[in-house]
């Protein structure tokens, strides 16, 4: 059964969560595929994971980069699976059919709450999904940014 994690922003903006996401789930050991709605963004995120901190390293690239297969993080806005992800990073409004999540052991969907149509969307995803055999999980930032599970 495929675990998929709502992430509801609300003061943190998804440049600063990301990159600390994508530092828990590569810790995991498993390849990790984010999946953005546009290709614009694929590259703006790519180029944020290089530098949103000094101190850090996210092994990851995009089709450009090459050895598409190899990477331990691999971004993009095509729904393949190319490097064997176990994990599954939905941002930017990439909402992809649910037979692909299934390809997924664990997703994490991150959406602006500040944002109504993003709102409105994930809503909309999330009770797609609660029509399949999916496990579902509500996260919110609380007035800190700190998330919290909500029932």
């Amino acid at each position: 059964m495929t675990r998929v994690d709502f992430y509801h922003l609300q003061k943190a903006p998804l440049e600063s969560v990301l990159p600390k996401l994508c530092e828990k789930a590569y810790s995991t050991g498993s390849n990790i595929k984010i999946l953005l709605g546009t290709e614009e963004r694929v590259e703006f995120i790519n180029s944020l994971l290089w530098t949103y901190a000094e101190d850090s390293f996210l092994p990851h690239g995009t089709k450009k980069d090459g050895f598409i297969e190899d990477q331990p993080i691999f971004i993009s806005a095509d729904t393949s699976n190319e490097n064997n992800a176990k994990l599954l990073i939905l941002a930017d409004g990439a909402m992809p059919d649910l037979n692909v999540l299934s390809e997924y052991d664990r997703i994490l969907n991150i959406f602006d709450g500040n944002d109504p149509i993003a709102l409105n969307n994930a809503r909309s995803y999330w009770k797609q999904i609660k029509q399949t055999d999916a496990e579902l999980h509500y996260w919110q930032q609380n007035d800190k940014g700190v998330f919290e599970q909500k029932a």
